[in-house]
């Protein structure tokens, strides 16, 4: 099959022939139809996070069945299914507490290394399969905990954005803060996961739903997906305008997507009393949040980390998915753009641009 396959890091993807090989246990072997983009991509392209060249990246997936393992219970040759990331196993303390981003034993998602590789290349030397999915490929192959099933009419592109950059948007509100009804927000970051988090902040009824970005293009965005206040950081102190949007106080949650020291400060100090910070986006592993007076301990102010949405990929996937279906979720206008298989270096030219929200390879010939 057809793959695009990072060879060194920051070498960018080289379309290769390579082989897949088939389902055991239970892998699903799935002939995909649509594959997002994503900057954590681009990240592992360059930088050795976790998944060293050569491999064959790509996370937000999704496509038709086309063969099973023998030990695979919810899925069928000719099912629509999308995928999540997330590797769990479903049994340990963690997973059975509904944190499976927490696993304690995530193993039995990928082959052992007694066992073939998933994928090798042309001359049958293993490839690391990225994030237990390779989704920059015509064909993946995943353990069936990573999937779930899809109606049949529900578009393949907004099905596998899905998987990542929306359900750690919306996750974050509804999960990791639970923002009840006409509870303020502000959300820093107006990309893709920002605009899903404005989705998430919209689906939960908060109140004041307040976008911050130095873009006046993804800020208009933003309001387009549910924002009811803008601040442009670049022209305005984003904390002094959220505090006079808030009669002075701040507010009780604050999701930053940027994921840089300053962003966390900035969103640190736009708390009231009692709020959270929750720390989305995943800058430098050097950078750090500045620190904060001890003193503020006192004021009940926190900082949590948010992974994948903190939730449960199966249950809030399908949760998404139905709600994209009745009209509640605005996915059309995350998929910005379609590409081919063979233009993902293009792909990632074009995200560049801060009016594109997620490119998805829909061409896989």
């Amino acid at each position: 099959m057809k793959a695009m396959v990072v060879r060194e890091l920051g070498g960018g993807w080289v379309e290769e022939d390579i082989h897949i090989a088939d389902p055991i246990g239970q892998e699903v072997l799935v002939e995909l139809k649509a594959s997002g983009l994503c900057g954590s991509d681009q990240m592992e392209m360059s930088q050795e996070v976790q998944y060293p060249p050569p491999a064959v990246l790509g996370h937000e997936i999704a496509g038709v069945v086309t063969a099973v393992g023998p030990n695979v219970t919810e899925f069928a040759v000719g099912d629509h299914v999308a995928a999540c990331l997330v590797q769990f196993c479903g049994k340990c303390e963690r997973c059975l507490d509904g944190e499976p981003g927490l696993c304690r034993s995530p193993e039995p998602t990928v082959r052992g290394e007694d066992e073939e590789p998933r994928l090798k290349d042309a001359d049958g030397k293993p490839l690391t399969q990225g994030m237990a999915l390779g989704g920059f490929a015509q064909q993946s192959l995943v353990h069936e905990n990573m999937l779930v099933k899809l109606p049949k009419d529900m578009p393949f592109a907004q099905a596998a954005v899905i998987g990542c950059g929306v359900i750690t948007g919306t996750g974050a509100v509804l999960n990791a803060a639970k923002v009840r009804a006409g509870e303020d927000v502000v959300i820093i970051g107006a990309g893709g996961v920002g605009l899903n988090a404005v989705s998430g902040a919209v689906l939960a009824s908060a109140g004041k739903i307040i976008s911050v970005d130095v873009n006046a293009a993804s800020l208009e965005a933003a309001k387009k997906f549910g924002a009811t206040h803008t601040i442009n950081s670049a022209e305005v102190d984003p904390v002094a305008a959220v505090k006079e949007l808030t009669g002075g106080f701040g507010v009780k949650y604050v999701f930053d997507v940027v994921g840089i020291g300053a962003t966390a400060r900035q969103g640190y100090d736009m708390l009231d009393n009692g709020g959270t910070l929750y720390q989305i986006g995943m800058g430098s592993p050097t950078d750090t949040l500045n620190t904060v007076p001890l003193e503020n301990a006192f004021a009940r102010k926190g900082i949590q980390g948010v992974f994948l949405g903190s939730g449960v990929p199966k249950r809030d996937m399908a949760m998404l998915v139905e709600q994209y279906q009745a009209g509640r979720l605005n996915l059309d206008d995350i998929v910005s753009g379609e590409i081919k298989l063979s233009q993902v270096n293009e792909g990632y030219q074009m995200i560049r641009d801060p009016k594109v929200n997620r490119v998805v390879i829909t061409d896989f010939s």
